[in-house]
């Protein structure tokens, strides 16, 4: 299996040289060089033109957003590019304008700089094959988007898509029908004494499906089971 080859943009030296242990103890990719600029990134994407660049939104001369608009310009094989490397941005920032804007730009995944290890590298496999991975602290921004009907024309905003894993999870633990009437209440943001007012049960049963829910989909909260609830289809 060929190793998922990515180019590395961080400015901060200490977030740079973490991100590079990282990526380096994954056997499944190969780390090819690291700019601490927007400027010096994009060439390094021209030289390299990687699977995946993992890049930050701060970075001096071109930002991250900016450096993502120009590099997905370049997805035209008339500009010498087989194909344009996917963008995880990584970030300290979770403010709505960002997190859009970045993806208005073209990113495909969004991370916090407090990423596991193992969410970093679950984010770098997804992200490279084609799905969008979006960090559970933002996640709701981008649900709230897309449920107030408020994403830009011509613009998508994606939710991770489901994968092999997934449909073998739901597969596997099957919902109930009132799970997914609970799960569609999680994702509308409904709170837990909200559920049990409109579907006519006690908080106490509330929580014993949410419970069963996140165990089922195996998300480690709630803003984690909406995303999957999502991307997999199971509710709308």
């Amino acid at each position: 299996m060929d190793k998922i080859r990515v180019v590395l943009i961080e400015d901060h030296d200490l977030t740079r040289i973490g991100l590079r242990t990282s990526l380096q103890q994954c056997a499944d990719i190969e780390l090819l060089g690291e700019a601490t600029n927007g400027a010096d990134g994009l060439r390094l994407l021209e030289k390299f033109q990687p699977d995946l660049a993992i890049v930050d939104i701060g970075l001096p001369e071109i930002d991250g957003i900016e450096l993502t608009r120009l590099l997905k310009q370049k997805q035209s094989k008339e500009q010498g590019w087989e194909q344009c490397p996917k963008v995880l941005i990584l970030t300290l920032q979770d403010d709505d304008e960002v997190v859009l804007a970045a993806f208005a730009a073209g990113a495909d995944s969004y991370c916090m700089k407090d990423i596991t290890f193992t969410h970093l590298v679950e984010a770098v496999k997804t992200t490279d094959s084609g799905n969008n991975w979006i960090d559970p602290t933002i996640a709701r921004i981008v649900l709230n988007q897309v449920h107030n009907g408020n994403a830009p024309p011509n613009e998508t905003i994606a939710i991770q898509a489901a994968s092999l894993e997934d449909q073998q999870l739901l597969e596997s633990c099957p919902l109930t029908d009132r799970e997914l009437e609970v799960l569609q209440l999680i994702v509308d943001g409904c709170s837990n004494s909200e559920i049990a007012d409109r579907l006519f049960i006690t908080v106490g049963t509330v929580k014993t499906h949410v419970r069963n829910i996140l165990n089922k989909l195996c998300a480690d909260d709630r803003t984690q089971a909406a995303v999957r609830a999502l991307r997999s289809g199971l509710v709308g």
